[in-house]
């Protein structure tokens, strides 16, 4: 099975690291290009080759672009809860993670787009995230990597389904580069980035996994990038064994097997006296 995801995070990244970088507007345009240029090649990409994604969009993004949600939504695709500031949950209390989730949601509400899912910032996500997840009703989570394939989740709400992440399926290691604020400096090939992804599928059809592929659209909605990950779809199609699903329908399925376990994520017992500060 594979999840085609979307990290629609356009200037956000950047102005969690400092409101000060909105003044830079070199970088402000080079993260403009995701939402006002490779969403839209994205999309129309999808419809070509007839595959299903979903699109994790801070509430910041959407707020501010409120043409682009309805826009994903309208082509079949999901659009699902990626924060609202784009602030990892690991650098806030417990109150401002809150008042952040809870801020985006009430984005899409008013907006009209019905979430099932969420991704933490950076996949750095809390204790509490997966809390807040099955609080507010939403039916899975996408930050975590404690498996290859979906898994269910305990809180104090109920269960929530997880479906993994991990960095070698994330175009941000493959193509990110600023030079302020540092989030990367590695411009690779796209043909070496097919070849990487196309091992990790292959992988996944071994052992039975979910590829669920992570890509922005200010990096991987560049031209040649674009040409890259539309010969990897079909690649991926041309594969007897593959199917592609929206990630509500892969945790709907995940959430409804009875035979899958479930699994209550707890902070590891730290002594300060083997791991100080």
């Amino acid at each position: 099975m594979v999840t085609l995801t979307f990290d629609v995070d356009a200037e956000t990244p950047v102005l969690a690291r400092g409101r000060r970088y909105a003044g830079h507007a070199s970088t402000m345009s080079h993260q403009a290009y995701g939402p006002e240029v490779g969403l839209p090649r994205i999309l129309d990409l999808l419809d070509e080759v007839s595959v299903p994604a979903t699109f994790f969009v801070p509430g910041w993004v959407a707020e501010h672009r409120p043409w682009l949600a309805p826009s994903i939504a309208g082509r079949g695709h999901e659009v699902a809860h990626h924060s609202y500031s784009h602030r990892p949950p690991t650098s806030m209390t417990a109150g401002e993670e809150r008042a952040d989730f809870e801020r985006a949601l009430a984005v899409f509400d008013r907006q009209g787009i019905e979430i099932r899912g969420h991704r933490a910032a950076l996949w750095e996500a809390s204790w509490q995230t997966g809390d807040l997840v099955a609080e507010h009703g939403l039916h899975y989570d996408s930050s975590l990597m404690g498996d290859d394939r979906p898994y269910k989740v305990g809180t104090p709400a109920g269960e929530i389904v997880e479906l993994p992440v991990h960095w070698s399926l994330d175009d941000w290691e493959q193509y990110a580069f600023l030079p302020a604020p540092h989030v990367g400096s590695v411009i690779e090939s796209p043909a070496k980035v097919l070849e990487v992804w196309r091992a990790e599928l292959d992988g996944m059809r071994h052992y039975g996994g979910l590829f669920n592929l992570c890509v922005h659209p200010f990096l991987s909605g560049r031209p040649g990038r674009a040409l890259a990950l539309r010969r990897f779809l079909e690649y991926a199609r041309s594969c007897a064994d593959v199917s592609f699903a929206r990630c509500r329908d892969v945790a709907e399925s995940a959430a409804a097997d009875a035979g899958l376990a479930v699994r209550r994520h707890r902070p590891p017992e730290v002594s300060p006296d083997v791991y100080p500060d």
